[in-house]
C-alpha cells in the first residue's frame, strides 16, 4: 500500500513572462528536481513532497502559501 504524504502547498502567480520555478530535492546534495517557466497572469499550484525541499523563484511573482503572501522580484 503506498503511503500518503501530507505536505505544505503553494500557489504562484506571475507577474511578469518568464518567471521561472525551481524544485530543490533532499538529501546529502542539493539538486534540481524539476523547473517550470511561467508567462504573466499563470498561476503554478506546487507542493513540497519527500524529494522536493526548496522551491527557487526568479522573476516578479506573488507566492501564496498558509504562512501569508510575498512578492518576489523587483
Amino acid at each position: 500500500m503506498e503511503e500518503i504524504v501530507q505536505a505544505d502547498f503553494m500557489v504562484v502567480k506571475a507577474l511578469e513572462n518568464g518567471v521561472t520555478i525551481i524544485g530543490l530535492t533532499r538529501g546529502k546534495e542539493t539538486t534540481v528536481h524539476h523547473t517550470e517557466k511561467l508567462d504573466e497572469g499563470e498561476v503554478w499550484f506546487c507542493q513540497f513532497t519527500e524529494h522536493v525541499s526548496a522551491i527557487k523563484i526568479r522573476g516578479k511573482a506573488e507566492i501564496f502559501s498558509r504562512y501569508g503572501k510575498v512578492q518576489s522580484g523587483k
